[in-house]
């Protein structure tokens, strides 16, 4: 649609290198400035160059270093890394949860995910016959993996409470990991923009993390699921999550309530939680 935004050519364009990307792995200083970055307590925030496409409507909240990696979603090195290295750490969770993503929005004409990453959510919602797939994600870098991988889909920069898409403009929305990476007020503006977005009647479907695995001890955990109920506390507790805590605090489904979705129905599903939704009148 015309009024739709711009979709530049990510896999083709030239992005500019950020500190990561130029160290030199072959050497031992610069191995360990990498190693301290991701492993200390306290993180930094990103350095983002001049040329970036749309730095300067990237949110403050979004420049941090997010689980550890160095300067954030901002280097070509660091999100090829976590690009591919995500799904082995979730322990192949995330397919199945992308995958039933896609089945709450089976016959959606137009579907956008939203906080795409590196678009392997995208990609289920092609595999799961959507006509029309977009994904928005505010990094540059995330949004180059995701068009080289999925050409299929059109990808534009943007920000979950600012799309720039016309009012109803879609039948289904998803989001993957997104809410619990935004500071609670973005997240009630994230979901007013969803209810704008959609069609009336037009699904929503949210897979975040688990509260059990962030509340329940690892004793318990691993009396219910083996090892892989203190591992999940582990990556819950010791990555580098500033806005998690303030997550598991909100009662999501009224929030959805809030913003005028209604059917709003919970799943649990060790190590993840999955809320489906319908826009309103």
């Amino acid at each position: 649609m015309s009024s739709d935004p711009a979709v530049p050519d990510w896999a083709a364009r030239e992005l500019p290198a950020t500190w990561p990307d130029d160290l030199s792995l072959s050497r031992f200083r610069e191995i360990w400035r990498i190693l301290w970055r991701a492993l200390r307590k306290t993180q930094g925030s990103v350095t983002l160059p001049r040329a970036l496409p749309g730095a300067d409507r990237i949110p403050r909240y979004a420049l941090q270093e997010f689980h550890g990696l160095p300067n954030g979603n901002y280097s070509r090195r660091i999100t090829h890394g976590y690009s591919t290295g995500f799904d082995r750490l979730m322990l192949g969770v995330m397919k199945d949860r992308r995958d039933a993503l896609a089945r709450e929005l089976k016959g959606c004409r137009a579907v956008l995910d939203l906080g795409c990453g590196a678009g392997h959510g995208t990609g289920a919602l092609i595999e799961g016959g959507i006509s029309e797939v977009w994904g928005l994600d505010l990094s540059p870098y995330m949004l180059q993996h995701a068009a080289r991988t999925y050409p299929a889909a059109r990808f534009v920069q943007g920000a979950a409470e600012d799309t720039a898409f016309q009012d109803a403009r879609f039948d289904g929305l998803c989001a993957s990991f997104l809410f619990h990476e935004l500071p609670p007020r973005i997240s009630a503006a994230a979901l007013r923009e969803c209810h704008r977005i959609l069609r009336p009647g037009g699904r929503l479907a949210i897979v975040e993390p688990g509260r059990e695995h962030w509340q329940t001890s690892g004793r318990r955990l691993f009396q219910r699921y083996g090892w892989h109920g203190p591992y999940f506390r582990a990556l819950a507790t010791r990555t580098y999550e500033p806005f998690l805590a303030s997550f598991h605090a909100l009662d999501f489904g009224s929030l959805l309530e809030q913003s005028g979705f209604v059917e709003i129905r919970t799943r649990e599903e060790f190590p993840t939680a999955l809320w489906t939704a319908v826009r309103g009148t």
